[in-house]
């Protein structure tokens, strides 16, 4: 079934409840290679359950285990002639991530979540869309809690005649030596503990998928790179506190292999850390325009 627009931007939106604790937020920290050295007592509040801290990305994986019961709100449809668009999610790569803290991020809670199409694309026949999601979470008081906007290449559903101009426009990094730079070594078998958090895709753990998807062994998650990028900042940036981090978003650009080490450098400019990753063995930048702003 082809996009149909504008009506995308009029699909239901799809709810769901969701509730996390001390375990899925110590298994997200883990799964991005916090933990490594169990002495280290800065990153150790990250995943001991005693005076336990939140990576602020882990809110990309915290709403998962509710996702299989998300509805979807089709009482009626949203006007007459409305017509259901879907994409073809086998041609689909994530492409940005964005989260925005309007807290920080509770150690434990239910929450409820509500995701909706904001923006489609059309980059052309052959040339694929661009569609972007965003999910606002919200506590049991109604207030918000988080937003996450994602936006997803759909390179096989160009050409559905929507606008080609107005998608927002990627962060700059500064165009000098990066203030500061971190390296993180993955674990051989890295891509196999994050995907524990909810992301069961074979591309990441079966050989034979990856080699069908043109790689020769498994990649690791685009959103475990992410994370990893935001630990960098708790590192170099904040002092491994995530309470100043009110909203990270960076730009997929190559894949990982589990082992690689990843370089992240980083630019600060008052409250905006600017940061970029790259594998130097490789010669490859595989995050760009990444942005974190810290609270006031």
């Amino acid at each position: 079934m082809p996009i149909y627009y504008p009506d995308i931007l009029e699909n239901p939106p799809t709810t769901w409840t969701f509730t996390y604790g001390d375990k899925d937020v110590m298994l997200y920290a883990l799964g991005i290679g916090m933990g490594a050295d169990p002495t280290d007592r800065r990153e150790l509040p990250f995943v001991y359950e005693r005076e336990l801290k939140v990576v602020p990305t882990a809110a990309t994986v915290l709403s998962s285990a509710g996702v299989g019961r998300a509805q979807r709100a089709q009482a009626h449809t949203p006007r007459e002639g409305w017509r259901q668009s879907e994409i073809n999610y086998l041609m689909v790569v994530h492409g940005e991530q964005k989260v925005e803290l309007h807290k920080p991020l509770p150690d434990y809670g239910t929450f409820t979540a509500e995701m909706r199409v904001v923006g489609a694309f059309d980059k052309g026949p052959g040339k694929g869309a661009v569609i972007i999601n965003e999910t606002v979470w919200t506590d049991a008081a109604g207030e918000k809690v988080a937003t996450l906007t994602g936006s997803t290449f759909a390179r096989g559903d160009g050409g559905f005649g929507g606008p080609s101009e107005g998608a927002p426009e990627p962060h700059q990094v500064p165009d000098r030596a990066p203030d500061v730079s971190a390296d993180f070594t993955t674990r051989p078998d890295q891509a196999l503990l994050y995907r524990l958090n909810g992301d069961r895709n074979p591309l990441h753990s079966d050989p034979d998928v990856a080699k069908m998807a043109g790689f020769d062994r498994p990649i690791l998650h685009g959103l475990c790179t992410y994370g990893i990028t935001c630990r960098a900042v708790l590192q170099a940036i904040t002092d491994f506190d995530p309470a100043p981090i009110q909203s990270h978003q960076a730009r997929f650009s190559a894949p990982v292999f589990p082992g690689d080490t990843i370089t992240v450098d980083m630019w600060r400019d008052g409250q905006v850390i600017s940061f970029e990753a790259r594998v130097k063995e490789r010669g490859v930048t595989v995050i760009k325009n990444g942005k974190t702003v810290l609270r006031a």
